[in-house]
Order: C-alpha cells, then sequence, then structure tokens
C-alpha cells in the first residue's frame, strides 16, 4: 500500500518515537487517536518506533483495560491484545489523514462514540491504514517527527503487512483535493455546548479513564537513562535534532526517547 503524498516537503518518510505499550497499540490498529499537544505537521505514512522504556504490568493492564472499555462502547467485546510489546524496534506505520481538536472530535457525531471518547488531549491526529512488520528491526528514535534513513526505509517497506482493526474507522477529508483540509478548526464544534460534556459514560468507562491517566501520568514521571533526550511540546528544528543527535552519537545507549507528558494519547510522554 502506497503513502499519500504529504505537500508540505519537510519529511521523506517521517517517523514517530512512541512509549510502550501505546506504539505496539497504534501499529495494530487498536488506537485510533494519537494524542499531541501540537498538531500534526504530516499527512500520509508515519512509521511507528517503539522506544527503550519496558512498560510495567500495570501499565499495559491500564492501558487494555481503557480500550476493553472504549470499544465495548460500540458493541465491541472481543479485542486481541498484542502478545509482546517490544522496545527500541521499528513496529510498522499508519497513515495520518488528518488532525482536529479536542472539542472538534468529541463533536464530531459521525464517528463511532468509542472514537470520540478515545480523545484526550489537546489536538488529536487520527490515524487509518495500520501495518505491522512482520519482523521489527532494532533501531535507534528521535525526538518528535524526524526521517528515517534511506536503508532503513528500503528494508522496512518491504517487510509491511496490513493489520485489519477491530473497527474499521474511515476519517473523511472536507477537500479530498487538500490532504491537509481536515485540520484544526475546519470541523464546526461549539466548545461551550460540547459532546464530551453530553456523552453519558458508564461509571466502568470513567474508571479505565482514570485508570489509563494515572499510568500515563506515573510512567512519564519515572526517570529517563542519561540518553534518553525528550523533547517539548513542539517539533524541533533540524539543525536543533541534528546537534542532539551527534551528543549521543558516542553514547552506548540504544535509543534517544522521545515525547512529551501532556499528551495522555500517546503517552509515550515524559519530559
Amino acid at each position: 500500500m502506497g503513502s499519500r503524498s504529504r505537500g508540505d516537503g519537510n519529511y521523506r518518510n517521517p517517523c514517530l518515537t512512541m512509549h510502550q505499550p501505546w506504539a505496539s497499540l497504534l501499529v495494530y490498529g487498536i488506537k485510533r487517536i494519537e494524542g499531541r499537544s501540537w498538531p500534526s505537521p504530516i499527512r500520509g505514512r508515519l512509521w511507528i518506533h517503539a522506544a527503550s522504556k519496558v512498560p510495567d504490568p500495570a501499565t499495559i493492564k491500564a492501558m487494555e483495560d481503557f480500550y476493553r472499555a472504549i470499544y465495548a462502547v460500540n458493541g465491541i467485546t472481543d479485542l486481541k491484545f498484542p502478545e509482546h510489546y517490544p522496545i527500541s524496534r521499528l513496529l510498522g506505520c499508519v497513515e495520518v489523514v488528518g488532525c482536529v481538536t479536542l472539542d472538534e472530535l468529541v463533536s464530531w457525531e459521525e464517528l463511532p462514540k468509542g472514537v470520540r471518547l478515545e480523545g484526550q488531549t489537546d489536538y488529536c491526529w487520527l490515524c487509518e491504514q495500520p501495518q505491522k512488520l512482520i519482523v521489527p528491526f532494532e533501531m535507534r528514535g528521535y525526538q518528535g517527527v524526524y526521517n528515517l534513513e534511506k536503508k532503513v526505509y528500503e528494508a522496512a517497506v518491504r517487510g509491511l503487512s496490513p493489520v485489519t482493526p477491530p473497527l474499521l474507522v474511515k476519517f473523511p477529508l472536507p477537500d479530498p483535493r487538500d490532504l491537509f483540509s481536515l485540520k484544526p478548526g475546519s470541523l464546526a464544534s461549539d466548545s461551550k455546548n460540547s459532546k464530551a460534556i453530553k456523552m453519558e459514560k458508564p461509571p466502568s468507562l470513567d474508571a479505565a479513564i482514570a485508570g489509563a491517566r494515572a499510568a500515563a501520568t506515573q510512567f512519564s514521571n519515572k526517570d529517563s537513562s542519561p540518553s534518553e533526550i525528550q523533547d517539548g511540546d513542539a517539533p524541533i528544528s533540524a539543525r536543533t535534532r541534528n546537534k542532539r543527535k551527534e551528543a549521543v552519537e558516542g553514547q552506548d545507549s540504544k535509543l534517544v526517547g522521545v515525547s512529551n507528558a501532556k499528551d495522555f494519547g500517546d503517552q509515550c510522554s515524559a519530559e
């Protein structure tokens, strides 16, 4: 499956490093919304790399319980989660088809209720068409959205296998001719009468959301290894990334960690 052209000219084979279990949940098509405190700078194929932090069983359980709860809202109760959550590996890719604000997402009545409940952050990257690598392979990650090296891309693209999501979701573009038409502010939403407030949620779902938030916060606050450089609330420049890359080249670590503690959706984040 080919990627869509992105139209911004700044990225070739863009990749994002995420902590586990969020990285695998996205590649397996269980996670549809990648939450961030900054809007997505790309459209099209986004490679997903798992950071070096090992998730503890409580974190995995909290996130699996969260997804069980929001899928149950749409009548899906037989979710199959990954058997393993590998670290320091390139896992696969998804297609980023748009980015909207949280208010826009929760007010988007055309979407399944579970998808709208999945949004928990300022900006929601909308992900479709998950594909996983048959054999995830080891590589180093970097901050923000970065480009895969050509040789890594050429090896990875040959090993992709399509994934069938538990619930197929399509996020329609307002203007099919403009890949960036589905962006923050493109959908009508009324924050004063947000559907997020009106949507009824069973107590079990409230508990699942609270557990996921607690797990994400606890995971984000754990000490990082000396080699891990965390990114801030926005993408960093190529110049800054290159300087930081050079700074860690001589270290023995396998990975430079990433992300941002304000993001519940990937919670892949530590600052």
